[in-house]
């Protein structure tokens, strides 16, 4: 307290509440032989959410960008995913159902009919974006023999039958196709069966909701460690991957419609 209020230039008695988190302040930096590394505290899942944002902004850079769009683009940040997302602005609070609703609402106006928002829900699709455990060259078995994420080589789709991830058959083929049409690599991933798979906040917002989504992520080693690694390049696929979405989910999602 003492530090604090030399820091803020107040008396000890003037600071009535503290909610105190310690990090790292070391910069981020490039590193390995060819600087090919990011060695950063917090990729996950800053590197993710720098990548959505970045892709969400210049996919909208000019009016004739967004001139032939009949979806909403956006992006959703949330707090507290890694201690389990139901907080007050965590992936498990209302928040992000009640601005779509709102969104409905405004743009419909007198247009708006019954289930309005359901029916939107519906023809959305979510992109779940976090990191992915990329194969480690000394811990190899960990990972399934053709399931092992590398560095430099593409978002993972993650895939697990228990629903730990919302991944299904339906939006794989989606995000994957844009990758396809735009030449970007991907990777699947399914962890092995005799070991537990964590989560993400795909499953909550899906269920939450009902909207198809994907869960993918850029792979990292040394992932919740004060000092995390992942590929440069991988940083850069996904931003491409993630503006390409943007800018063609619309037509894909329009044609499998019609397909399926």
């Amino acid at each position: 307290m003492q530090i604090l209020s030399e820091e803020l230039s107040c008396e000890i008695d003037d600071i009535v509440s503290i909610e105190l988190n310690i990090c790292d302040t070391q910069p981020s930096c490039l590193g390995g032989a060819n600087n090919e590394f990011i060695f950063s505290g917090r990729l996950d899942n800053l590197a993710s959410s720098y990548c959505a944002l970045r892709a969400l902004i210049d996919s909208c850079g000019s009016p004739s960008d967004i001139s032939s769009e009949h979806a909403i683009r956006m992006v959703a940040l949330f707090d507290n995913e890694e201690v389990g997302s139901d907080s007050y602005q965590g992936a498990g609070a209302p928040t992000m159902f009640q601005a779509i609703r709102r969104i409905v609402g405004s743009l419909a106006q007198e247009y708006a009919g019954e289930s309005a928002f359901e029916r939107a829900i519906r023809q959305s699709f979510l992109v779940s974006a976090d990191m992915a455990h990329g194969v480690h060259p000394n811990f190899s078995e960990k990972h399934e023999e053709n399931h092992r994420p590398e560095m430099h080589k593409g978002l993972v789709i993650k895939h697990n039958a228990n629903q730990r991830y919302a991944t299904s058959g339906v939006t794989a083929f989606l995000f994957k196709e844009i990758a396809k049409i735009h030449n970007l690599p991907t990777q699947e991933f399914v962890v092995r069966n005799d070991m537990g798979c964590g989560s993400t906040i795909g499953p909550i917002l899906a269920s939450g909701v009902g909207i198809r989504t994907v869960d993918c992520g850029i792979p990292q080693l040394s992932m919740h460690s004060v000092r995390e690694v992942c590929g440069k390049e991988d940083v850069d696929i996904a931003y491409k991957h993630f503006k390409a979405f943007y800018e063609t989910f619309s037509s894909i999602d329009k044609k499998l419609s019609v397909d399926y």
